[in-house]
């Protein structure tokens, strides 16, 4: 049986007298690629913002690699990507290799120099989302898909053993979007980095992830597509054509439902 990653048991949260996340119970092992979703409102940020230690609930409980939240301390171990609109100024003067060097920091007690690890570290992760060639360029210079695989690279210079990621294609193309999807898996599939992928976009995250959690301020369904594919309860709750759109299963067979 896989590590628990994240342990979350009966959480509630509360912005003033609304709840917003209503008992949510959920586990994630090592390598899942758990596609977070659910419609505006529904919780998601605020459940990320929880799982960082950002925001605080007002009852349950969060492990991440078995340790309770409120004890852990080894954030070098966890990567995270926010929306880049939220997160980012265009005009900071700052290069490509600057950027990804800046991930490295979770690691260190004092900032210091960087060492031939971390050079090289840099250049992995360069490498990896094959931008080598931009390296010395100015950030701001960037379009929307290479600042993206910037972003990425400095969330994953430091090698996490889990990624947290929000909305990260919503400002993308569809062709960058789908590239951009195919190195999560590849980190996912090669490097067994746990991956939890919060989007809008539940027609297409079962093309990629392994797990699906719904979120409407409660767990509406966790666990996989198979398994979401298979539900009663969620072709009552979405209807059979969308249910069989989401779980992308069996695409060559979509025709089949459209008239159920």
């Amino acid at each position: 049986m896989p590590l628990d990653i994240l342990s979350v048991e009966g959480l509630r949260f509360r912005y003033n007298s609304i709840e917003v996340l209503s008992d949510l119970s959920f586990r994630i092992g090592s390598g899942d690629y758990v596609g977070l979703v659910g419609p505006n409102g529904s919780g998601k940020t605020t459940l990320i913002r929880v799982i960082l230690g950002l925001a605080y609930p007002a009852g349950g409980r969060v492990s991440l690699f078995g340790k309770d939240l409120a004890e852990f301390r080894e954030w070098h171990r966890v990567g995270y990507l926010p929306q880049r609109i939220a997160s980012f100024n265009p005009f900071f003067p700052a290069t490509v290799r600057e950027i990804v060097g800046h991930g490295l920091l979770s690691k260190k007690r004092f900032v210091k120099r960087k060492s031939w690890a971390d050079r090289e570290a840099i250049r992995k992760a360069l490498g990896f989302l094959d931008i080598c060639d931009i390296e010395e360029s100015l950030i701001g210079e960037l379009s929307g898909g290479q600042q993206q695989r910037v972003f990425l690279a400095r969330a994953i210079v430091h090698e996490p053993e889990l990624l947290i990621l929000d909305e990260p294609t919503a400002a993308l193309d569809p062709e960058t979007r789908e590239k951009f999807f195919t190195m999560l898996a590849e980190l996912n599939e090669k490097k067994n980095v746990t991956i939890i992928l919060v989007t809008h976009d539940i027609g297409s995250i079962g093309k990629y992830a392994s797990k699906l959690l719904y979120l409407d301020k409660k767990i509406i369904f966790f666990g996989s597509f198979a398994d979401f594919c298979l539900s009663d309860e969620m072709m009552g709750y979405f209807g059979a054509y969308s249910q069989h759109m989401i779980c992308h299963r069996h695409d060559s067979e979509k025709h089949r439902y459209g008239s159920d």
